[in-house]
């Protein structure tokens, strides 16, 4: 396996200088920085409720010196805060929705601090320099399947970004050996709801005079289990029933499925998806149901760009802090709206690895637990100073900006032939 696929870039003049500036101003605002990771961690808000979120996040910037647009995007729970003038754009984005019952078990509390500690630094490095340039921060609620960055997208907020950076915290086995990856693909995922229509009857007195739509939801069920066994590996389907009718001695006219889709890239996806259809439809066939399926949204697969990945891969190793950077590696299998944003501009989601028990990944209680803790806040601290260090090449090295355009370039002709992301080497 590849690792580190890096060489030493070149510095420019005051990189080094700069590089002092960026950490020690991100150390400096850590009081600000734990205030803000508590107070969304200790509040959890659901995907476009994230109201205290929102404005304990404007309020802070606000409060030392920013100008923030809250409410942005046509988002009650969107803003964004930008500094600097001309020259290129390096974007962070912030996500701080939470999970129903179970609270931030994917860390978007540490995703919102991170992003807006590496936003402070890289603009104190554009003050002190004066240099050409803009870093924006940006408020993407609702990643937790409610396509917040979607919404943003449309609104035109990535349209002139050079560089669009996150970093989401998980557990230690996803690295082992490692302080986190900064090469972390994802899955393309359709998410569906699927609705069968059919004819109440009582189910004891006349049940030959009904059409039973939960009867279309089981078979759909099973037939995707059955589809299972012929898929790739690497793809994947779940569902739930989330109607299947209300009282046992009525024959259920109405069910519903909520359904999800994932394949390494949007064009394989659209093809599992047409494959899932048709168990939806044979299922309507075999019950005599109507059947109609609603597109709820679509997650892209997260395509990370090669430069920005080995620069941040370089700078954490400056730190002392290696990082995994495998341009080979299949990443995770799960999904994110960031990977939408990777289509629209040069874009990474890195990784920082968090002490969760065993057994304590995203999305699980113990997860919710970790992401609480102080240890976890300072780990992710260290992965803030990496992606603000990446910022600063993008706009102050030409020639790192450059490769990072090509890249982008070159994946996107790799998109519009339906091939993975993995083709495409590093010319950094």
């Amino acid at each position: 396996m590849t690792q580190i696929l890096t060489k030493n870039p070149p510095e420019s003049d005051d990189f080094p200088a700069a590089r002092r500036i960026i950490q020690e101003t991100i150390e400096a605002r850590d009081h600000e920085l734990w205030d803000i990771n508590q107070k969304i961690h200790s509040t959890p808000e659901l995907a476009y409720s994230e109201h205290q979120a929102h404005d304990n996040i404007t309020s802070m910037l606000q409060s030392l010196g920013f100008s923030v647009t809250p409410h942005a995007h046509g988002l009650p729970t969107s803003f964004i805060a930008e500094y600097g003038t001309g020259g290129r754009v390096v974007a962070f984005n912030a996500e701080y929705d939470a999970l129903p019952e179970i609270g931030h078990a994917c860390g978007h509390n540490l995703i919102a601090m991170m992003s807006i500690a590496s936003f402070l630094g890289l603009a104190e490095a554009l003050k002190t320099y004066g240099i050409p340039g803009r870093v924006r921060l940006i408020g993407t609620p609702a990643e937790e399947g409610g396509g917040g960055k979607l919404k943003v997208i449309d609104a035109g907020a990535f349209r002139d970004v050079n560089a669009c950076l996150m970093t989401h915290p998980g557990p230690p086995d996803a690295c082992v050996g490692f302080t986190g990856d900064a090469y972390m693909p994802t899955l393309a995922n359709h998410k569906t709801t699927v609705r069968f229509t059919g004819k109440a009857a009582h189910a004891a007195v006349a049940p030959w005079e009904g059409v039973n739509a939960l009867d279309a939801a089981v078979l759909a069920y099973n037939g995707i289990s059955a589809l299972r066994q012929q898929i790739h590996p690497v793809n994947r389907v779940h569902c739930v029933v989330s109607d299947g009718g209300k009282r046992p001695n009525v024959i259920p006219a109405t069910a519903a499925m909520d359904c999800y889709v994932r394949s390494p890239t949007l064009g394989s996806a659209n093809d599992l998806l047409a494959r899932v259809k048709r168990c939806f439809d044979g299922a309507a066939l075999q019950t005599g149901c109507e059947v109609e399926v609603q597109m709820i949204n679509t997650y892209a697969d997260l395509r990370p760009n090669p430069t920005i990945c080995t620069v941040y891969a370089d700078e954490m190793a400056r730190m002392g802090s290696e990082v995994k950077c495998d341009l080979r590696s299949s990443g995770v299998p799960g999904s994110t709206d960031q990977g939408n944003v990777s289509y629209e501009c040069p874009a990474f989601q890195a990784y920082v690895a968090i002490p969760a028990e065993p057994g304590c990944k995203n999305h699980t209680p113990g997860f919710t637990a970790v992401a609480g803790t102080r240890e976890a806040h300072d780990l992710c601290i260290a992965a803030a100073k990496g992606m603000a260090l990446v910022g600063w090449k993008v706009l102050a090295d030409d020639d790192v900006a450059l490769q990072v355009k090509n890249n982008f370039q070159t994946d996107k002709m790799l998109r519009d032939q339906g091939k993975d992301p993995r083709s495409l080497e590093s010319t950094y």
